[in-house]
């Protein structure tokens, strides 16, 4: 009934004319209407025909322009390719990036994935299945270790890892480390015998460029030994190998433009152990190498049970592009001993953990000193409003639950629905109907979307799929598929209650929990309950709503309106809060994380001319005051004033605005940061006037709620002076007297979230074992009066990825400028 003129004046010059129109079912109704919706859009849009064509008159404006583009439109046919425009062909050798080096952040580029829609990738993948079916079937592959630059086979036990699509087909046959194996490998690490700490930074980032190129030549091998000992599916792996090369290539610049500084000289920590976990076997391990190697420190990687041998093939990338084999060792080492031995050893000075929060805890438990950076478990939610596009939200809940089986610490195990959308029986049927058809199998057969679990379920995943608490019914009922003991379908758990185990446990497994909340803000607390923070997802169209979700939700990264797993790096950088994480958050991905793995010290040229151009009045009334009175000598007060002008400009430039890097069309990638909201500085009797104020002025320029806390009964007349300074400061600083017992009560029930010293040598012992009772994080680097690196100690990152297109309508911001489309 449309356009009924046109039509037939269309008719009137050729008989070949095709009309259609959607029909449907009644009950299908709002599905045409949301078809009408999206022609609408695009036949109103400012380019299109139809937007004149019921007012166009001859030779007015309107019918000269389109006259105009329709002409050019034809003049340009000629030099019009018809080549396709996607060229990418993962059967021909890999070619590096063109530019290079050094290029800044802003042009850096993330490795693109696997183009699936292109035909001849079909056959790429399958034969991978080919090759790696062959090569699995009776050839297991000999993992041997390796320390002090040699190969060691022989006279230990030999572990193996087992195909989870296969049981009992075994992958791989491996030597287990001793306790004095790890022992050898640290005090090569320590020794550093090819003088890898040495080396500038240029020339470690440059073999970290050619550890890149490996990965991109290995991505086919790589994929298909996940495939064999991780279950993971090739379109899951594909991904990882990508996240690996960017890791590469982005510490490798993160490291230069740090070793670029003229105000602040970086070098490694020492000796980094890195201990991965089994469900991404490429990117994780290989991101932990790279930033530890590119900071300037040595390394040893003790690979998880399950993958030992997809680690393995990731080292051998770094050996292959010139990373020495004293610099990198390969120690798998026995859970119970060994590695709980690498992770405490006295002469490791940092440890890179992912995996389970309890087991983080343990190690904090065995060694309440442990320098430990780690990502740990996650209970995610995807919270979905009444004004949510319920269609969408079923695509991005299905996809974020159960990719990998679920087996993701990002993966969205949790599902709270606005009352309305919960009584919506349309939208549970489309939501059950969506898990049920996803097609569980084997990771050999290329139409499997969701793959096996990495081991039979016990303990906690198998509460989660065989059991159900009160209130709680199937909506979708899962079962073991075929006679694998591993392959389970999904399932979805109705009226979970809020504070249950479905609720608060991690299960690690595709098991879906939902729950009922009256509204957003009651959505938020169920989510904060469970006391895990790494990722966090919101299906609304309301802005509103979407803004008062992002100012309240406490968690490392924030999805709105699309999946909440794959962050990609420096787009999302990843890391959670609270039980999602120890250390001092970091996020992997981001241009602070190889800081955490270096030591900083001050140059001649920091507080270089100018910079006092951002001193804040306030604060430099307070130094003026500080040093009349000679609570502080000149040259003291000069240097704190160098360091309170660059931390204002630091908090300018960096950590009061949000950045998005890519700007790219349809996507809001903000990195941006959060004041840690408790901060406590902790006073020691051998701290210099400048450890003492720095650190305040640090927190204050983020706005950090702070505490100054010292010992009772003394005397410290800086301290005294600082609180008779100005009546303003004494307002916005609490100042606070207990013992070493009192301050780590305090840490425990969470009346710190952060303690920062002065050094790590002024840490009492009692309030090290409070803070690793509850995971918080005590800041004890030396104060620098560098504000790219003094203020990483009082703040959180967070990252949020908007999606704000709709089906590829940009609605009101359709005329932003944004990058350009490759």
């Amino acid at each position: 009934g449309m356009a009924n003129h046109q039509r037939r004046a269309l008719f009137e010059e050729t008989e070949d004319l095709l009309l259609y129109a959607p029909a449907c079912r009644r009950d299908a109704f709002i599905h045409a209407i949301g078809y009408l919706v999206r022609r609408l859009d695009e036949n109103t849009g400012p380019d299109n025909f139809l937007r004149h064509a019921f007012r166009l008159s001859v030779d007015s404006k309107d019918w000269q322009n389109l006259e105009r583009d329709f002409v050019a439109s034809l003049g340009a046919i000629s030099s019009l390719s018809d080549a396709p425009r996607r060229s990418q062909d993962r059967r021909s050798r890999a070619e590096p990036p063109e530019g290079g080096a050094a290029e800044a952040w802003p042009k850096f580029r993330n490795e693109p994935d696997t183009d699936f829609s292109l035909p001849h990738h079909s056959e790429w993948a399958a034969s991978i299945v080919d090759a790696w079916r062959d090569r699995c079937d009776g050839h297991a592959l000999e993992v041997p270790l390796v320390i002090a630059g040699r190969e060691r086979r022989g006279d230990r036990e030999i572990g193996s890892s087992l195909d989870p699509s296969r049981p009992g087909v075994v992958v791989a046959r491996f030597e287990i480390g001793s306790v004095r194996d790890v022992d050898e490998a640290v005090a090569c690490a320590a020794a550093d015998p090819d003088g890898w700490r040495d080396r500038p930074a240029g020339e470690r980032a440059s073999i970290l460029r050619a550890v890149a190129q490996q990965l991109r030549e290995r991505r086919a091998e790589l994929m298909g030994i996940a495939l064999a000992e991780a279950g993971k599916v090739l379109t899951e792996s594909d991904p990882e190998l990508s996240e690996a090369v960017d890791f590469c290539e982005f510490y490798a610049r993160s490291a230069e433009e740090l070793a670029s500084r003229h105000d602040v000289e970086a070098r490694g920590r020492g000796v980094v152990a890195v201990i991965p976990p089994w469900n991404f076997p490429i990117a994780i391990p290989c991101g932990g190498v790279a930033a530890a190697l590119a900071a300037g420190n040595t390394v040893i990687l003790k690979p998880a049970p399950e993958t030992v041998a997809t680690a393995w093939i990731v080292a051998e990338c770094f050996w292959a592009a010139g990373v020495p084999k004293t610099a990198l060792q390969f120690v798998f080492a026995d859970n119970a001993k060994g590695a709980t031995r690498l992770a405490t050893h006295p002469d490791v000075d940092t440890v890179i953990f992912t995996g389970g929060t309890a087991t983080a805890f343990h190690l904090l438990e065995k060694t309440p000193s442990l320098r430990l950076l780690a990502e740990t478990g996650g209970k995610n939610a995807i919270i979905v409003t009444a004004m949510s596009d319920r269609d969408l939200a079923i695509q991005h809940i299905i996809a974020s639950a159960f990719g990998h089986a679920g087996q993701k610490c990002s993966a969205a195990s949790l599902l709270i629905l606005e009352r309305e959308v919960y009584e919506d029986d349309a939208f549970q049927a489309a939501l059950c109907d969506a898990a049920s058809s996803r097609r569980v199998g084997s990771a050999w057969d290329l139409t499997t979307s969701i793959g096996p679990l990495i081991r039979e379920p016990r303990g906690a995943p198998a509460q989660g799929l065989k059991e159900l608490e009160a209130g709680e019914s199937w909506a979708v009922r899962p079962f073991r598929v075929g006679s694998n003991p591993q392959l389970w379908s999904p399932g979805i758990k109705w009226g979970v209650q809020p504070g249950s185990a479905t609720h608060t446990t991690e299960f690690f497994g595709p098991v879906l929990g939902v729950l009922m909340a009256n509204d957003l803000d009651e959505a938020i607390d169920l989510v904060h309950q469970t006391g895990y923070g790494l990722t966090s997802g919101l299906q609304s169209l309301d802005d509103r709503e979407q803004e008062h979700w992002l100012g309240r939700v406490r968690a490392g990264n924030l999805y709105v309106n699309r999946g909440t797993t794959g962050a990609i790096v420096l787009r999302q950088p990843f890391g959670g809060m609270g039980r999602s994480a120890v250390g001092p958050g970091l996020k992997t991905g981001g241009p602070n994380y190889v800081t955490a793995l270096m030591r900083f010290e001050e140059t001649e040229k920091t507080g270089a001319a100018g910079v006092l151009t951002v001193l804040d009045d306030r604060v430099a009334e307070l130094l003026d005051k500080l040093e009349r009175s000679d609570a502080l000598s000149g040259r003291e007060a000069n240097r704190l004033r160098h360091a309170a002008a660059s931390y204002a400009q630091a908090f300018d430039e960096e950590f009061g605005c949000t950045h998005d890097t890519f700007r790219l069309i349809g996507q809001d990638n903000i990195r941006r940061y959060r004041p840690v909201e408790r901060l406590r500085i902790r006073i020691h009797e051998t701290d210099q006037p400048f450890d003492i104020l720095a650190r305040i002025l640090a927190g204050r320029s983020v706005a950090c709620a702070m505490a100054i806390s010292t010992p009772p009964d003394s005397t410290f007349p800086f301290i005294d002076a600082l609180r008779d300074a100005t009546e303003e400061w004494a307002a916005s600083i609490e100042f606070v007297e207990e013992d070493d017992a009192a301050l780590a009560e305090a840490i425990r029930v969470g009346q710190a979230d952060r303690v920062r010293f002065a050094a790590p040598d002024r840490v009492p012992e009692s309030v090290q074992h409070a803070a690793a009772e509850i995971g918080a994080f005590l800041a004890t680097e030396p104060p620098v009066g560098v504000g790219r690196i003094e203020l990483l100690h009082v703040v959180r990152e967070q990252s949020l990825c908007i999606d704000y297109h709709r089906y590829g309508n940009l609605g009101v911001r359709a005329e932003e400028k944004r990058s350009p489309v490759d």
